[in-house]
């Protein structure tokens, strides 16, 4: 095993979620500096160009990308393995994991937890009440009418938990933040797969975190986890001025 790893972002963030169920699954250390998106000072541009999170910082390399941390630690800590050893399964886990990150989070960060949550609570914006309505009324059922034909009715995707079931997963935990849940009688294997994937141990240990975060100040979240005994790093590259970044975050 090699040493802790610090991550950069926030346990909000389905892109960071990703990275610490990883990190869980394959029993790796780790400490959090808990930076709201857009919250990163100068010194974060400099380990994160773009202005994204999760940032991963060890001993051999600093990453800014949740896909490539991911592939990363699977590259030096290959047990338990994440992605399939079949060339083929690990092609399409691969492009699940892609789907989930762009088109996913598109859908539900940035064109519904975004007008929720980010806008009102980053930038003092009012939620655009047309833009969630087009969201939940055409383009997520086109997200589940896809995942209803790739999930399957019980199980994972492959033999064993895998980064494409994770990478799905964890844009639902914002969805539900959103207030939306995926219709069980219309998307029934989305539905209970989604259920089955979120009820894993390494999802269920960030569920308490995750509920705290969601009722606290952004500038106090830091404070917050410390009094709840997380892993929290002792310098940040946080700021209490927000600024947009270049790219979506992931």
């Amino acid at each position: 095993m090699g040493p802790k790893v610090q991550i950069i972002g926030s346990y909000l963030s389905p892109y960071v979620r990703k990275v610490l169920v990883v990190l869980d699954l394959k029993g790796i250390p780790y400490e959090v500096d808990p930076v709201v998106p857009f919250f990163g000072n100068d010194r974060f541009s400099q380990v994160s160009p773009v202005r994204r999170i999760p940032v991963l910082v060890d001993d051999q390399v600093t990453l800014a990308d949740s896909s490539v941390i991911c592939q990363y630690l699977e590259d030096r800590y290959q047990h338990p393995m994440l992605y399939p050893r079949n060339i083929v399964d690990r092609a399409r886990a691969r492009w699940l994991e892609e789907y989930a990150d762009s088109l996913i989070g598109e859908v539900f960060i940035w064109r519904l937890f975004n007008q929720v949550a980010i806008k009102p609570s980053v930038w003092g914006e009012e939620t655009d009440k047309a833009v969630v309505e087009k969201t939940l009324q055409e383009d997520v059922p086109g997200v589940l009418a896809y995942l209803e034909t790739q999930v399957p009715a019980k199980g994972f995707i492959f033999n064993g938990v895998s980064i494409a079931d994770i990478s799905i997963a964890c844009f639902f935990r914002n969805a539900a933040f959103a207030g939306f849940q995926v219709d069980a009688a219309r998307w029934p294997k989305t539905a209970a797969f989604i259920d089955r994937i979120l009820k894993l141990d390494s999802f269920q240990k960030l569920r308490p975190i995750e509920d705290r975060l969601r009722r606290t100040p952004i500038m106090q979240q830091r404070a917050a986890l410390i009094a709840m005994g997380m892993p929290v790093t002792t310098e940040t590259y946080g700021t209490s001025v927000p600024r947009r970044g270049l790219m979506n975050i992931d």
